[in-house]
Formats: structure tokens, C-alpha cells, sequence
């Protein structure tokens, strides 16, 4: 199989929590005599009911507000002059028609919208806390979602227009904020202990959710219907013309926890395969959506004993694959004991499996498969291959949560691409690198008509600990596997790359990866279109932004008609 790297986007993770729900109080209706009727018909502006509750909710929220206001000082996280394009940018508020380009659009470049999802934090940049209890902290990951779209539109004459727009995804944590001249939520992922604890409970009680859902981390499409998806929250649909935010999607009613950030189709069907982890049991669930959308029509508890974090899905036209690996999400820490620096963390003592389950299978029909330790977010892809289930991945030895920045060693905290082959029939595990232990790759991308089924090539992004500086393509055909690459130039990263399938294209690997870069050293944001069959060669079109845009996580290629 073949791998190629594009250039950096940092990895996302997003902690899993069961909101702390604030009870509604009742309404509470005046019981008035009929001796009262009479001049309540003169005065028919007096209302008969009066809404306690709203002024109960009023006074607590006036005082705990007062509490926060005086106790809790916002500040601005501390950004590095190297993470300068992590900061946010503003809305356009209207759609841009782009003229500058280097180089042409292909002949054979379908229409469509190349759209990335990624933080775009309000007031400026994320922000800490301090307080006599101590200080918390973000984790890079957190910050509201923007959508950056790229739309290419061909003219009668066979030209291409294109026209880029961005815009937050509108969750209502992002309403409640942007009413505000403040931030309202306090940080309490990371911190100190006791900061931590209080900053989660005064969430709570004031807002509902112990944190804000961001929506900042993929885009996907299902039936016609575009959604941005992160694992804190069910999704939100969106208008792919508009980016305008429509709603949350629960499968009508059907599914009512975190939604994690990587579904998969199933081959053949167009079912959906969705998943859920949260921080109380049941900690992970797997559902199966119809092909149009409209019904909810398996959902199985996994019944594991622990929280892993799950970011991604494995599939195949028969199985699922999931994994459990040692990043754990501290679901008990605050019943049991005060220590909670951080709410995520890895466990090197703690077991690691992958579980392969049938379609429509249940927690008894699970063949689990024990593995090294490790820490996976990303798969390249999964299929059958005789009695065995291949699964190709992107896998650590230590976690990404909190982040580069808390001095971990690069060697453990970043991704190689990573093999299990896994005998259905006698239970063996064989695994091993992919691409060697030295070269750190993520955020893969394949043909997304070969999801699920054997295939030759895998994209990802090159990565170190300043940023992706570059793409790599690898080649799984024969051994040794072979890795391509494709080179930005100095101090130029990429971002949310995707693949582009040929209109027409007989071949896998017929199409182009199309990633957004940012030039740290000009401070100019582009879309780079490069030629999959030529990766190492120069791009075949630089689309220069009108504005900047900030690093990301997850890009997708949605074909639209016009």
C-alpha cells in the first residue's frame, strides 16, 4: 500500500462528559377566586401566572455569576511565536470570489465544495483561569468550530469559478458566549486539582454541561445531508451552501450521547456506522443508521469496563473494528478522589485490544484481539483478507491530551503508521510498522470508494513537533512499503488534506489530495491541488486565500451540484 504525507494539522481529542443537567423548577400558577374574576376581565393585561421559576433561575444564575466574576480571572492562554496561525480569525460574512491562482484547475476536477472544520476560539484565543483554588487551563484541541469552504462551480465554457467563505458552527454553548462581551465557561480540562473540580461544578450549575460543545473537529455527509461533527456533542446539521448552522442531529430522537468525530459508511449499503464514548457507563455505543438518514436501526452497548477515548471506526462489509487502548478519560476521578490535573490521561499499566464485531452483532458476539499499549486516534482503512481482518492505523505510545507543550517526548507522542492483521479463525495477532518507527505520520486520508475493501494507497501528513511540513503517500503493494513524499517549502505547513477522486478515474490512486497550507514566514494562507500519481512533483494549482486561515483539524472533498 502506498502512504504519502501531507502536511501538518495538530491531532484532535475532546474529552467525553455526561452533562450535569440543572432540574427545571415548575411553574407555579396563582390560584385565584372567582371573587377575582371580575377585575381581572377589566384588567386583562395582569397576567394569571407568575413564572417562579424563571425568577429563581435568575437570582441563582445573578449569584453564581457574582461568584465566578469575583473569584475567576480570565487570561490569555500563552501562545509561542512558532503557533501564530492557531490563533483565530474573523468571520468573512459574506462568500469571496477567488482570482488568484497559480497553475490551472484540472479538466477532470469534479464540482464540488472542499470544506475543513478546525478551533476558532472566541475573545481572541483560548484562554486559562486563576483563582484562589489555582489555575486551569485549555488543551490546543478546544476552541469553537469554523468552517472553511472552498467551492468549485464550472461555467458553460469550462472554466471553474471559486469562491471561499468561512463561518462558525452556531452550537449553543457558541450563542451563549457570543450574546456575551466575556467568556463565560471556565476551562476545566487540565489544571490544578481543586480549580479543576470547581470549575466543572460552577459550569454545571450555571450553564447545564461541565464544558462547551465546540463542534470544531470533521464534516461529513450522509444522504444529502451535511453534518459538523465533534466528540463532545451530537452533531449539527449544516447548509454545505450557507455554512449557515441548521440544527442538532439525533437520528430523530434516537441517539442521545457525544457522537464521535469518525463514522464510516458500510460498503455496499450506504448504512451508517456511528459510535459514542462517554465519561459513565455505558462508555461506548455503536448504532447503525439507515441509508437515507431518517432511522436509528441497531444500537448496542459494547459493555467495556473502563473509557477509552475512540476517535475513529474501523469497517468492513461484514464487521466492525474498534479499539480500546490505554487513553483513558478519567470517568470516576471526581467522586473518588481530589487529584484531577487532567481528565484525560494514558496508562501505560492498562490493557489494549481491538474488538471485532459483527455488523449487527452485541457485546457477546465481540472477538477481542489483546494488543501492544498504545494510542491510536486515526485509521487508514480495514478489510477481509482471507480469515484475517487487516487494520492499518496511526498509533502513538503516549497521548496527544494535553499536548506537545507539556515537554512529552516526541519519539512516543507522535504517529507511526501501524499494522494488525488479526486471525478471525485461530485468534493470532501479527503487527507491525508500516512505514518505519522513525517516520511520524497522521490524519490519514484514502479513496473513499475503497473504505472498508483492500486497497493500495494511504495519504497522511508528515508530522513533528513545530508542525506538518509535509505529504506523504504510501504504497502497500509488495514489501518493503514504499513512501512518497511530497515537500512544502521552508516553514510552509498544511492542513485538513482530503482526497479528490478523478471524474472518470479507473485507478485507486486517480485523483489529487487538496489540502489548505499557510506560509509562516509571509503569513499567506493557500489550497494546494497536487496530482496523486505525480506526489512528489509540484502542485498543479496554488489557490492563494483572501484572508488567513488558521491550522485545523479534519478536511473533506463533498461533490454538490450547483
Amino acid at each position: 500500500m502506498a502512504t504519502s504525507n501531507t502536511s501538518l494539522a495538530p491531532k484532535y481529542c475532546s474529552v467525553q462528559k455526561r452533562p450535569f443537567i440543572v432540574p427545571r423548577h415548575p411553574i407555579i400558577t396563582s390560584g385565584l377566586s372567582s371573587a377575582f374574576k371580575p377585575i381581572l376581565r377589566a384588567l386583562p393585561q395582569i397576567p394569571l401566572q407568575i413564572d417562579a421559576s424563571k425568577a429563581i433561575t435568575d437570582i441563582k444564575t445573578k449569584f453564581l455569576n457574582a461568584v465566578v466574576d469575583s473569584a475567576f480571572e480570565f487570561v490569555d492562554q500563552l501562545v509561542l511565536s512558532s503557533q501564530s496561525n492557531f490563533a483565530p480569525v474573523e468571520e468573512l460574512g459574506e462568500a469571496v470570489t477567488i482570482t488568484n491562482i497559480e497553475g490551472d484547475i484540472p479538466d477532470h476536477f469534479p464540482e464540488g465544495v472542499y470544506i475543513r472544520n478546525g478551533p476558532n476560539p472566541l475573545f481572541g484565543g483560548l484562554k486559562s483561569s486563576k483563582s484562589i483554588l489555582g489555575r486551569t487551563n485549555s488543551v490546543w484541541v478546544e476552541g469553537e468550530g469554523m468552517l472553511h469552504a472552498l467551492y468549485f462551480k464550472r461555467q458553460s465554457d469550462g472554466c471553474c469559478t471559486i469562491v471561499y467563505n468561512n463561518r462558525y458552527v452556531e452550537t449553543v454553548t457558541y450563542k451563549l458566549e457570543k450574546q456575551s462581551i466575556k467568556p463565560l465557561f471556565i476551562p476545566a480540562v487540565k489544571g490544578d486539582s481543586l480549580a479543576v473540580l470547581f470549575s466543572m461544578l460552577l459550569n454545571g450549575l450555571r450553564y447545564g454541561q461541565l464544558n462547551k460543545d465546540y463542534s470544531n473537529t470533521n464534516v461529513i455527509e450522509h444522504s444529502g445531508k451535511f453534518y459538523s461533527v465533534s466528540e463532545n456533542h451530537i452533531p449539527q446539521e449544516i447548509d454545505i451552501f450557507t455554512l449557515n448552522t441548521l440544527k442538532y442531529w439525533d437520528v430523530n430522537g434516537a441517539w442521545n450521547r457525544p457522537f464521535a468525530s469518525h463514522p464510516k459508511k458500510v460498503p455496499g449499503t450506504g448504512e451508517l456506522v456511528i459510535f459514542g464514548v462517554d465519561a459513565a457507563k455505558p462508555y461506548l455505543e455503536i448504532g447503525i443508521v439507515s441509508a437515507d438518514g431518517k432511522e436509528l436501526v441497531h444500537k448496542v452497548d459494547i459493555k467495556l469496563d473502563r473509557c477509552s477515548l475512540c476517535h475513529d471506526i474501523g469497517i468492513t462489509s461484514r464487521y466492525n473494528i474498534h479499539y480500546q487502548t490505554t487513553e483513558e478519560i478519567i470517568s470516576q476521578a471526581i467522586l473518588t478522589r481530589i487529584r484531577i490535573d487532567v481528565l484525560i490521561k494514558y496508562d501505560r499499566e492498562k490493557y489494549a485490544r481491538i474488538g471485532i464485531m459483527p455488523l449487527y452483532g452485541d457485546a457477546n458476539s465481540i472477538q477481542w484481539f489483546e494488543v501492544e499499549p498504545n494510542c491510536t486516534f486515526h485509521i487508514i482503512n480495514s478489510f477481509e483478507d482471507g480469515h484475517e481482518v487487516v487494520l492499518w492505523g496511526c498509533r502513538a505510545l503516549d497521548s496527544i491530551i494535553p499536548g506537545p507543550e507539556d515537554g512529552l517526548n516526541e519519539s512516543t507522542l507522535f504517529s507511526q503508521c501501524y499494522e494488525w492483521l488479526l486471525n478471525m479463525k485461530s485468534g493470532e495477532v501479527k503487527e507491525r510498522y508500516l512505514t518505519g518507527p522513525e517516520q511520524f505520520m497522521d490524519f490519514p486520508v484514502i479513496n473513499a470508494s475503497f473504505t472498508g475493501i483492500k486497497n493500495r494507497y494511504g495519504y497522511t501528513q508528515v508530522v513533528d513537533p513545530t508542525a506538518s511540513y509535509a505529504a506523504g503517500k504510501f504504497l502497500k503493494d509488495k514489501e518493503p512499503v514504499r513512501v512518497e513524499y511530497h515537500r512544502f517549502e521552508r516553514n510552509v505547513f498544511c492542513t485538513g488534506s482530503a482526497f479528490v477522486p478523478k471524474e472518470g478515474g479507473l485507478e485507486e490512486d486517480d485523483g489529487w489530495i487538496i489540502t489548505f497550507v499557510h506560509n509562516e514566514d509571509t503569513g499567506i494562507s493557500q489550497v494546494h491541488i497536487i496530482d496523486t500519481k505525480k506526489f512528489s512533483g509540484e502542485a498543479v494549482a496554488k489557490i492563494t486565500m483572501p484572508c488567513r486561515v488558521p491550522y485545523g483539524f479534519h478536511g473533506a472533498f463533498m461533490p454538490i451540484s450547483f
